[in-house]
């Protein structure tokens, strides 16, 4: 039986996706007490609660426990194929938690811990979703409220309560100084997942309003080897109709793209747009996303 190429690759970027995130917990954020939210904010909360009384119950056995009966329960609420590999992503992560367990902590402060466990974990998260997967915790919790109790409440709006939730029960833990740490984390880890998946801005985007558009789309075909879209538009004020160019650009190009633009019309109207990801002919080939 052949093998499809594309899961296989999926599935390692899940693998390397929830080691990372394994790594982040237990090496940055767990010996600083940061409590960025989800099922591993709440293991770790109880790790120092039972570690207090002489048991300390181990983060990888709390996130085994508490995300089993919620993957029990999502089995009518995520799709077959993306429940399997979240299943799949749940039980590498506790793999990942149970092996890291044995590495000690990186010498550093809070701030390096919340910065570096933010950027390690949001790279692991971008692999995780990438691979239409997810590693189930407070991300699987908002889905079952949603579906069963409050289904006007958008998924985005119950996981930031959720959360917020476990943030809070942290700061009652832990005191203020390591709860804005933590937030810290969750802002560095957020902003990096959004990178990864959308794209850091590397492309530009220019509209161009001009009396000299065929000549300037034509200067750009030559000169920059760059394609052009046409499209129609009319001034509100002059109730002309005028064509409007759009052009994207890799950023280094755009410097040149203006000077083309006023070399032949001063009077040009240019707007500069930053473009999150480029697919097609000249940038990142579409089969790259399928």
């Amino acid at each position: 039986m052949k093998i499809d190429k594309k899961i296989l690759i999926d599935y390692l970027y899940i693998t390397i996706g929830t080691f990372f995130l394994g790594f982040s917990i237990i090496v940055f954020w767990q010996p600083h007490n940061l409590v960025t939210g989800g099922i591993s904010g709440l293991a770790i909360i109880i790790y120092d609660y039972t570690g207090r009384a002489g048991f300390p119950i181990p983060i990888w056995l709390t996130n085994l426990v508490f995300n089993l009966p919620l993957f029990l329960i999502g089995f009518k609420v995520m799709p077959k194929e993306y429940f399997v590999r979240s299943i799949y992503s749940y039980l590498v992560l506790t793999l990942s938690l149970y092996v890291l367990r044995v590495v000690r902590d990186i010498p550093s402060d809070i701030l390096m811990s919340a910065v570096f466990g933010g950027v390690i974990a949001g790279i692991g998260i971008s692999f995780v979703l990438r691979a239409r997967a997810t590693t189930g915790g407070s991300t699987l919790i908002a889905a079952i409220l949603n579906r069963w109790m409050f289904p006007h409440v958008s998924t985005a709006k119950i996981l930031f309560f959720v959360d917020s939730g476990i943030i809070i029960i942290g700061l009652l833990t832990f005191g203020p100084i390591a709860a804005m740490y933590a937030i810290v984390a969750v802002f560095v880890s957020t902003k990096v997942t959004d990178a990864a998946i959308e794209g850091l801005s590397f492309s530009k985007g220019a509209f161009i309003i001009s009396q000299e558009s065929d000549a300037i789309a034509d200067s750009i075909t030559k000169d920059l080897n760059r394609g052009v879209t046409e499209l129609p538009s009319r001034g509100r004020y002059s109730r002309q109709d005028q064509t409007m160019l759009l052009c994207v650009v890799p950023a280094k190009e755009i410097v040149n793209l203006k000077q083309l633009v006023y070399a032949i019309d001063t009077k040009a109207f240019v707007i500069v747009t930053d473009v999150r990801e480029v697919l097609g002919e000249g940038f990142k080939a579409g089969e790259d996303v399928l």
